[in-house]
């Protein structure tokens, strides 16, 4: 019954911030509902879509109903490294190396167009992501909790663009490809803002939706989820299908014939990603048990960017998202 109130208080707290941030946004729901993931998950998001899609504007309207600490980066091909992480800087006053903190140092943390940064400072952000500290000189400064990057990338510039390392990309939780809205969604955007930043909802009924206690509840409700083990197996199954030669001699023939499409498969942090976010999942669908279509619903935004397609991919026009949902076609449903 503990369970189950816990639950009920996580949903309540979810829909909650779901009204605050349609205040703002029209639609979205699943980029609303990344964030929440990645929220109660302790994870990372990586947004792609056009420019103009209200990637940032979601960011920081989330920032402001949960009342967390927010910096906003533009990565730029001039950055450095220590405009992202901060520096040491001599003090005179007392002779020694001082430590200032770089916008990394906050709850959420935009990392805007973070592909037109080389990587040199997009790997600034690699020990931020992972371990929650940042190393200056001979000193680990650790970073404020909860803490979580959510970074945005256009996929149709390429000029004066780097593309992110697969190092890089398997620290994102989750990567949710951002789609234009449709035509009564596009309609009331137009009605709502097309007379520019004067015509835009104030923080009314944003700002306070949450306090940072209710994350924790969040974050503790979606731990006490109970995943039962032939979800799980269910899970480690479509990871592991995922690369190429593993169990061949056991898997079924669609899923021999889709090895020959994936040059490398996702990791080990692949299935814990994926075991999170369906715990997530299952949440926010008001449940405190993972079903195995929480693991479904949940497994192409935890897997695109961690499947590398091959050669015969790509002559084929075989990407990452068709071949994840190959796979979530032939691994059998428990």
């Amino acid at each position: 019954m503990e369970q189950d109130r816990g639950a009920s208080e996580a949903y309540g707290i979810i829909s909650r911030v779901r009204a605050a941030m349609a205040e703002r946004l029209v639609g979205k729901s699943d980029m609303v509902d990344a964030i929440l993931t990645a929220v109660m998950s302790d994870g990372h998001v990586l947004l792609e879509g056009v420019p103009g899609l209200a990637k940032t504007l979601a960011v920081r309207t989330f920032a402001e109903a949960a009342g967390l600490s927010y910096k906003r980066i533009q990565f730029t091909p001039d950055l450095l490294p220590g405009d992202v992480t901060g520096t040491l800087f001599y003090d005179a006053g007392t002779g020694s190396f001082v430590p200032r903190q770089g916008p990394v140092f906050a709850n959420i943390v935009l990392a805007d167009e973070i592909n037109r940064a080389p990587a040199k400072v997009q790997s600034a952000l690699l020990e931020a992501m992972e371990e929650r500290q940042v190393t200056m000189g001979d000193r680990s400064l650790p970073l404020p909790s909860p803490f979580f990057v959510l970074a945005t990338q256009n996929p149709i510039e390429h000029e004066g663009t780097f593309r992110l390392p697969e190092a890089q990309l398997d620290r994102f939780m989750l990567k949710v490809v951002v789609g234009y809205p449709d035509a009564s969604e596009e309609l009331d955007v137009v009605m709502r803002y097309a007379d520019g930043p004067s015509a835009r909802p104030a923080s009314r009924g944003v700002d306070g939706a949450i306090s940072s206690a209710d994350v924790a509840v969040l974050k503790a409700a979606a731990s006490a989820v109970r995943f039962e083990r032939d979800a799980a197996e269910y899970a480690v199954a479509i990871v592991r299908a995922t690369r190429p030669g593993s169990d061949a001699k056991d898997a079924p023939q669609a899923l021999r014939e889709l090895s020959r499409y994936i040059e490398y498969g996702a990791s080990p942090r692949g299935s814990i990603a994926l075991y999170r976010a369906s715990r997530a999942a299952a949440l926010i669908a008001g449940r405190d048990y993972v079903l195995p279509d929480d693991v479904k619903r949940s497994a192409l935004a935890v897997l695109r960017h961690r499947v590398v397609p091959s050669y015969e991919a790509e002559a084929d026009r075989m990407g990452s998202d068709a071949i994840v949902k190959g796979v979530l076609s032939a691994v059998p449903v428990p």
